[in-house]
């Protein structure tokens, strides 16, 4: 947890793929005037193994992420200083070399990502956990159309990954995760609900202030 001044509130938001928590961390970053951060620019570099290796690594399991460089740097940002961030290549799995993004936020940071409550070291460094629960078809029918119309990919490969990964691990790592958080809110109901139950909890805990005391200060720059 944050003393007063010294960092921004932390907000560490999790769920399946698919569930909703990212549109709800992007709509919670606009309304709190802060920072979405996600964990998915913290996947292990793979520079070392062939394509053909790099394709077949798990990016569901906890073990993909370093984490430990990824608790170092929210720890870093909850005493109210800056990061350099990594920047990922999502296409060929490898981190930008000599390429970083300078992150600073000092009134609130969302937190994101399928794993956002697994990690016992992250947990503590929240203010305030949230976990977007959806049903499993649910999440698998937009999951499909994310990566058919975004990404390029098939109907069959996405049926596949979902079924040999995906879902396995959603198992095993995050749906017993939502023991952890503070609120839990319905990945398919009124999105403005979940926004608003979200904001009432920081209202209960005395994590937010009046409206417009946090514009102006945070940044975030590419190096």
């Amino acid at each position: 947890m944050n003393g007063a001044n010294r960092g921004p509130v932390i907000i560490g938001i999790a769920g399946c793929s698919g569930s909703g928590k990212t549109s709800l961390a992007q709509e919670l970053a606009r309304e709190l005037e802060g920072t979405h951060f996600h964990l998915d620019h913290y996947y292990r570099d793979l520079g070392h193994l062939s394509h053909e290796e790099r394709y077949r690594v798990n990016f569901d399991h906890p073990d993909a992420l370093e984490s430990d460089l990824l608790v170092a740097h929210i720890r870093q940002l909850a005493s109210g200083r800056s990061i350099a961030r990594p920047r990922y290549d999502f296409a060929t799995h490898t981190r930008i070399p000599s390429s970083t993004v300078t992150v600073y936020e000092p009134h609130f940071l969302l937190v994101d990502g399928i794993l956002a409550l697994h990690y016992e070291a992250l947990r503590r460094l929240y203010d305030l956990s949230v976990y977007v629960d959806s049903v499993d078809e649910i999440c698998y029918q937009r999951r499909l159309a994310r990566d058919v119309q975004q990404r390029g990919r098939t109907p069959e490969s996405v049926a596949k990954h979902y079924a040999e990964t995906v879902r396995p691990m959603a198992e095993q790592f995050v749906r017993p995760s939502a023991q952890y958080a503070d609120l839990v809110v319905d990945g398919t109901s009124s999105f403005d609900w979940s926004v608003e139950q979200v904001l009432g909890l920081l209202r209960q805990k005395h994590l937010l202030a009046p409206h417009g005391m946090y514009a102006l200060d945070g940044f975030i720059g590419h190096s």
